[in-house]
Formats: structure tokens, sequence, C-alpha cells
């Protein structure tokens, strides 16, 4: 069984039950429902165009129920409503819910279609439609999203959905092909290359693979690059200077910021101060809330003794993580989740 995982992007799906309002049934009906020990004490989701309806069916509760846990997989009653489901229905329920996120996400709605998706795997995790589908929607979110936290966390999902997918379906081609970009948008060019070759060992689809190749081809630098920074990361710092500094004065690389970190770190590991410092700065001219090079600034500006950058690089971190925050709390405010 998979490890359950945070569910980082349902502060933006929970804003869809604004529509909803939670009520309970009367004991008399539980009783007469047989449904004591299933629903007794538990808030039921009536969507607000709903209430004016003299009776609502058994189709459209559980469909509210799915609708709320597809929001917010850490739901309170979600257990409960799952019994509800089960018993009044069965696993089968899911079908019409990829169905319905099939056709919200057609008409380009891929936040409602990735809680209907959502809704489908709690309900049956072995229908990997769903899964699929859901890997999709989330491609499609973060690619017509905007702020970098809301397309990070769609970009995540989208990829541990593909990853989920390539290891339950391992001959399903397009798993590999949209996994191969969720690889490529998190800047993970080997395995990028890596899964676009899994797919053009599976597919024949000769429109696809024209575009892979050509993927590909653009592919080799950033591979070689990613070599250079994991050298770093492994500690093999005169290994890793020697890749990238070969690409310090390539106009098409030199602007990527990561090149610059970890050609810092490896002057800085091997006691170079002052190469190490140029290339920290580079960073900053082109990611200039990067926190990880303000504390290496910080580290060699101490040793240095230039007191007056540390104070200006610890009041910068203090400045953008307390931004972050203060995006953060405006997202939950907006989606009515409590701080608290």
């Amino acid at each position: 069984m998979e490890e359950k995982r945070s569910d980082k992007i349902s502060e933006y799906l929970v804003a869809r039950l604004s529509d909803y309002v939670f009520d309970e049934f009367s004991d008399a009906y539980l009783e007469k429902a047989g449904l004591q020990n299933v629903l007794k004490g538990v808030p039921i989701p009536f969507r607000k165009d709903q209430l004016a309806e003299p009776t609502t069916s058994a189709v459209k509760i559980a469909s509210n129920m799915a609708f709320v846990i597809g929001c917010d997989r850490d739901f309170k009653y979600k257990e409960n409503y799952l019994a509800f489901i089960f018993r009044t229905f069965s696993k089968d329920f899911a079908i019409p819910l990829v169905n319905e996120g099939i056709e919200v996400g057609d008409q380009g709605d891929h936040e409602l279609a990735c809680v209907y998706f959502r809704a489908a795997m709690e309900i049956d995790p072995d229908l990997i439609q769903a899964l699929a589908c859901y890997g999709k929607a989330c491609h499609g979110a973060f690619e017509n999203g905007t702020g970098d936290e809301y397309i990070g966390c769609f970009k995540a999902e989208s990829l541990h959905a593909f990853e989920q997918l390539t290891l339950r379906d391992p001959d399903n081609e397009m798993a590999y092909y949209y996994l191969g970009y969720a690889y490529l948008n998190l800047g993970l060019y080997m395995k990028a290359k890596l899964t676009f070759d899994d797919f053009m060992r599976l597919s024949k689809n000769q429109e696809l693979r024209r575009d892979i190749s050509v993927m590909l081809e653009k592919l080799r630098e950033p591979v070689v690059i990613e070599e250079g920074c994991n050298a770093v990361i492994g500690g093999r710092y005169e290994s890793g200077i020697e890749i990238l500094s070969a690409y310090e004065t390539n106009d098409h690389y030199n602007t990527w910021w990561p090149l610059w970190y970890y050609l810092g770190v490896a002057y800085q590991e091997l006691g170079c101060i002052d190469e190490a410092k140029e290339r920290y700065l580079r960073v900053l001219n082109f990611s200039p809330s990067n926190i990880d090079a303000m504390e290496r600034l910080i580290e060699i500006c101490t040793v240095q003794g230039d007191l007056e950058k540390v104070e200006k690089y610890r009041t910068k971190i203090k400045i953008v993580c307390q931004n972050a925050e203060r995006d953060r709390e405006m997202k939950r405010s907006a989606a009515g989740i409590d701080a608290s």
C-alpha cells in the first residue's frame, strides 16, 4: 500500500465547498434507513441549490459526499461518507465521477476535474483510469495556473500521479510521456531523459515520437549540467567545477541559477571563498529571493568580518519568509481554511 502523503492541493480545492451547506439527518430517518452506525452525528453535505427540493435522492447525497472528500482527502468524516457510498452503491460509483471529471476537464476547469478524480480514487483506489486522468488534470492546472506555490503543488501532484501510474501500469506509454514532461518542468533532466527513453521504447505514435526525439536532443546539455550539479552534491567538487565551469560563458545556460549555486558550493567547499562569493552573487542576479544562496553568503561574510552584509542578507531572508507566509495565509483565508 502506498504511504500516506500530505494533501498539499486541498487548500486550493476546498473553496469549491462554498456552494455546500451541512446538516444532520434526524434520528428517525437514520433508524428507518438503518444508518445509525454510519451517519449518526455526521454532518451531511447539501448543495445550496438542492435545499428547495422536497427530497434529496441517495445518488445526490453520495455525489455530494464524494465531492467533499475529493476536495479534502483528510475530511473528518471521510470514512463515514465512504461507508455510506459502499453500503448504498458500490465502488463502481467511482466510474461516473471519472466521466464527470473528464467532461469538466475538457471544458477547461482542471481544478474541478481534480476534485472528481480524487473522489473516484478514494472510492476505488484500483481504478487506473482515475489515476491517469488525475495526473493530466493536475498537469492542466499548473499549466494554466498562477503563483509559484500553486504551480509547484500541482506540478508535484501531477508528477506523483504519473510515477504511480508507471508502477501500476508499466506498459502505459502516455504515463511515461506525461511523467517525462513532469520531470522536465521540475528541472530533473536526467529523469526526464530516461522516462522519455521509456516512452520511445513503448510508443508507435509517430507524431509524438518525433516530438520526443526533438526534446531528447534539447536535453543533451541540461543533462550534462545536472550531472555537474550532482557531482557537487555528491562531494566530487573538482569534477563538478570541471563540468559546470564550461557553461559560465554559454549564453543559453548561464542564466540558470543552479549552475552558479553549485559552482559556488564547490568553490566554497574547496576553500576558494572569493570565487564562491562571486557565484552566489550571480545566483541572486537570476533568483533574487534565493534563501540558500543568501545563507551561504552569510557564512562567507561572517568569515570575512563583513557584518553589514551579514545583517543585510539576514533581513532579506526574514522578509522573503514573511512574504511567503503572508501569501500562504491569504490563500488559506480565500479558501476558507482556519489557520489555527
